[in-house]
């Protein structure tokens, strides 16, 4: 699959390159301590914040793996579109309980406000697992993308890791998180203008976009599985747990991890953070739509190309199906937009990257360092030191991807499995400071264990239930383990928790900061939530 790049796309990849550099030192211009650096001084607008969170999701794995799953995977199809149902309800949940607290304690890292309801061991240990799995995550990213680059342009691995993780690092350290807003702003943009660009080049090869849709098989036309339920049946991709897991899934993503919940915190007030997940909530199923739709003309392309097929690598002894829509891009696009089609997914690949390197660093300045360096810190000490984490941090996952080769085949099949064990119970541990007064930091790491464990088990044991299963299955399991501790053991309820939480966190922010009704927008989500219903059912 490797091929020869021409000149003109090279110098489209090192513009691009040069110019997020350029970006980047121009906005440390505007960098004068660590609150600039992790939150923009809380100053950045609600579209952007909005888009980059959308741009962070659209990661390099989705752009190959959505059209994969569309087009080849057993058992794949359309169906994927239901798990985007809950995200407009997700957004509602964060919307109305969780940001307003967030907003209220004015936090850098999310883990903060696990001090100010548990203890200093509840926040630590929150910190340590996110930093843990973000960190693995990463690499296995970098990895996984250097891989695609090194296959398309015969770069090797070095060159391949270096030409996304270096670039992705300079302008990280030097923009701080301003930088990777804007840039996944850029990013974005290319990301879907080149996916209309193939989309239209799929649907002129198919003859038109009702002959591209009459060739695409019957069975994977299918948006909405109600037949099954995925407790044992073995069907991972049924309606419930894609609608009722991923509800858990994105309120814990959204909301209770430092990568997403500190852009949110970078917007100048609760209108800007409920502004950005209102934007989410509503564009992002267009956007999940249109590299589907790819895979639709991915599978029809193939069918009309049998020897398609045949040049895609080998892994083991089954093609690589998730380089499918890069090899059409190479044999299909012109000069120039094969360029483009390559910064497309650098563009991917860094917009996941880049957020989870400042969100690295901020909790390991904000949990760790500031907390046990006892000297005086200065504005200035502050920035510098937190380009120094962030570097720090980049140079760990870049060279953490040289060495997870050997279970990278697996760990890429099973990293939405690796999430879903912690995601239910990290929840569950935050519901746990806003919901309940008697629960003590212990008793929430002790549910957070258990809700974990209970996972494993399921994953080990259980392999027929939907992983999808366990983000909601990890929740209760956290949520009542600790509040039966808290009653075995004889906890006090706190008057100040739960209920001053609500008074002076939801209420007061939600009715006297806010210039929007945030209940009225909210109804206009679980209306949004149900048009595409209706939508899907239509398709399917």
């Amino acid at each position: 699959m490797t091929t020869e790049l021409d000149t003109f796309d090279w110098l489209i990849i090192l513009g691009y390159c040069i110019a997020l550099l350029g970006l980047a030192a121009w906005l440390s211009r505007r960098q004068f301590d660590r609150e600039d650096y992790y939150v923009g001084g809380r100053g950045v607008g609600p579209w952007p914040v909005g888009l980059s969170i959308m741009a962070t999701q659209c990661s390099t794995n989705s752009i190959l793996g959505a059209p994969a799953f569309v087009a080849f995977a057993a058992g794949g199809g359309l169906v994927w579109l239901q798990y985007e149902l809950a995200v407009p309800l997700a957004m509602i949940v964060l919307m109305l309980f969780m940001m307003p607290v967030f907003r209220h304690f004015q936090l850098i890292s999310v883990y903060g406000y696990l001090e100010r309801r548990f203890d200093v061991a509840t926040r630590l240990t929150l910190s340590c697992l996110f930093q843990f799995v973000r960190a693995f995550a990463s690499a296995v990213t970098v990895y996984s993308v250097a891989i695609v680059i090194d296959l398309i342009t015969g770069l090797g691995f070095l060159g391949a890791v270096l030409i996304l993780g270096v670039f992705t690092v300079v302008y990280d350290v030097l923009g701080g998180i301003r930088g990777v807003i804007y840039s996944d702003v850029i990013q974005l943009l290319i990301l879907t203008v080149m996916l209309v660009v193939v989309l239209i080049s799929l649907i002129a090869a198919a003859g038109g976009i009702d002959a591209m849709w009459q060739a695409f098989a019957p069975e994977r036309k299918t948006t909405l599985d109600f037949t099954s339920h995925g407790l044992g049946d073995g069907e991972t991709f049924a309606f419930w747990p894609m609608l009722l897991g991923g509800l858990f899934l994105y309120v814990s993503y959204y909301g209770c991890d430092q990568s997403q919940v500190q852009r949110q915190l970078s917007s100048r007030n609760i209108d800007g953070t409920n502004n950005a997940l209102f934007i989410n909530g509503v564009l992002r199923f267009p956007l999940v739509l249109l590299y589907c739709l790819v895979g639709v003309g991915i599978a029809v392309y193939v069918g009309n190309n049998p020897g398609f097929i045949e040049a895609l690598p080998l892994r083991g002894e089954a093609r690589e199906y998730n380089l499918a829509v890069p090899l059409y891009m190479i044999n299909a696009l012109p000069v120039g937009l094969v360029g483009l089609s390559l910064v497309a997914l650098f563009a991917a690949a860094m917009s996941s990257l880049d957020s989870v390197l400042n969100s690295l660093s901020a909790t390991t300045m904000e949990d760790f360092v500031r907390r046990y360096y006892r000297g005086t810190w200065s504005p200035r000490r502050e920035l510098v030191t937190s380009r120094v984490l962030t570097a720090a941090w980049g140079c760990i996952t870049l060279g953490m991807a040289f060495f997870v080769g050997d279970i990278a085949p697996t760990v890429l099949e099973a990293i939405n499995k690796i999430g879903s064990l912690a995601n239910g119970p990290i929840l569950g541990v935050f519901t746990l400071g806003l919901l309940t007064r008697r629960v003590g930091g212990i008793h929430a790491i002790a549910g957070l264990l258990l809700g974990i464990a209970g996972n494993g088990f399921c994953w080990v044991y259980l392999p027929e239930v939907s992983w999808l299963w366990w983000n909601v299955f990890g929740f209760f399991v956290t949520f009542f383990v600790a509040y039966l501790l808290s009653i075995a053991a004889g906890s006090a309820k706190r008057p100040d928790a739960a209920e001053d939480l609500y008074e002076s966190g939801i209420r007061r922010v939600l009715a006297e900061e806010a210039r929007v009704n945030w209940y009225r927008r909210s109804a206009w989500l679980a209306l949004w939530f149900a048009f595409l219903l209706v939508v899907l059912a239509g398709i399917g």
